[in-house]
């Protein structure tokens, strides 16, 4: 669902500068400058309110934590919350995740999540989405040879969907699960994955090895 703008929106991003990247190709190589005593770089892509963001940044301190949205509106209200905790690991961009090689190095990401990502449900739009093959190439290229991208969802058919895209560009996946929170909550939840279980809805979760894909797969 598309945000409503807000009429305030321009000074609410301006005090919380110091939370932003606003170039961020100019950072490509140089994300640690940012923390130099950091002990890995994780990348959150599409954050929206950034309860995952803040609460993934404040559990691990020793990360720096660079978390990219698109929308202002959504993007300023986790800004807001990483400045009400006083976080000094976590910085936002904002940007389309398309433009992430222009502003990664090669293999500079340790970790990348993906967490709830539209499901662009039909099969005209599957190009679209961010589990789609010619993203993760993409993500292949600008993470370590062996990180990893920690994929959640609601969505089966976007699930299974992945899947296959990940088994297409010659990828493995390990610690995969149809039901999450069978057995109790695991890990840091978003916002939306509160609501889905709450529901009931089972969470989709895995973790997919990377390596360097140089390789063109026919779209």
């Amino acid at each position: 669902m598309r945000m409503r703008r807000k009429a305030n929106l321009e000074p609410r991003m301006e005090a919380c500068a110091r939370w932003q990247v606003a170039d961020a190709a100019a950072m490509k190589g140089s994300w640690r400058s940012l923390m130099p005593e950091c002990r890995e770089l994780w990348v959150e892509v599409g954050c929206g309110k950034g309860k995952f963001t803040v609460e993934t940044a404040a559990a691990n301190p020793e990360v720096l934590l660079i978390a990219i949205e698109r929308c202002r509106e959504a993007m300023v209200m986790a800004m807001e919350k990483a400045k009400n905790m006083g976080l000094k690991n976590v910085f936002f961009v904002d940007m389309d995740v398309a433009l992430m090689e222009g502003c990664f190095a090669f293999g500079e990401i340790d970790r990348l999540f993906i967490n709830f990502p539209d499901p662009w449900p039909r099969s005209k739009n599957a190009k679209r989405r961010l589990t789609y093959r010619t993203f993760l190439r993409m993500y292949s290229r600008v993470i370590r040879d062996g990180g990893e991208i920690h994929f959640k969802t609601d969505n089966a058919k976007l699930f299974e969907s992945s899947l296959e895209e990940i088994e297409l560009v010659g990828l493995a996946v390990k610690n995969l699960t149809r039901d999450l929170h069978a057995n109790g909550i695991v890990g840091i939840m978003t916002g939306y994955e509160e609501k889905f279980h709450a529901m009931g809805t089972p969470i989709n979760r895995c973790e997919i090895v990377c390596h360097p894909i140089y390789e063109e797969v026919q779209a």
